[in-house]
């Protein structure tokens, strides 16, 4: 990040708007999910904050491309396909797609199984996401995201 760039806080009541626009979506669009899988870390929170609401497991989908030179864990992914899961992977933000599109080029989406959610979508991004709750553009607004879960002191 740039230090000309601002920064906008999302709270946490903005993520659990997000979460309820993310749900009635996909009750409109006739799909959930009978598990969903939080991408580590951003989609953690909000994936646990949903399969509450839902009343369906959670697991972590293990995907850190841009602070870690591990490779992305897609073993989790497998697990709940196999087993016939309708599955959706959420994250905290669409913001270049990359991510998603990781999943795309090393697993598909696979017969209308799997889709993707976020809680804030970067309109610019090269990946079209299924549902979110808010959608922003960075081209236009340049911002720097920071969710509650990444400063404990705001």
């Amino acid at each position: 990040m740039t230090d000309d760039v601002k920064k906008s806080y999302f709270t946490t009541g903005q993520m659990r708007n997000a979460l309820i626009q993310i749900e009635d979506k996909m009750f409109h669009s006739n799909w959930m999910p009978t598990v969903v899988l939080g991408i580590n870390r951003g989609g953690c929170i909000p994936g646990v904050y949903l399969s509450h609401r839902l009343n369906i497991p959670h697991e972590v989908l293990d995907i850190r491309l841009r602070d870690h030179t591990a490779k992305p864990d897609l073993r989790v992914l497998e697990k709940a396909f196999a087993f016939q899961k309708k599955i959706l992977i959420i994250d905290d933000i669409n913001d270049s797609g990359k991510t998603f599109q990781y999943i795309l080029d090393n697993f598909g989406k696979r017969e209308d199984r799997i889709r993707f959610a976020v809680l804030i979508n970067n309109k610019p991004s090269k990946v079209k996401v299924d549902y979110h709750g808010y959608e922003i553009n960075k081209d236009e607004v340049p911002a720097w995201i920071v969710f509650p879960w990444e400063e404990w002191d705001k």
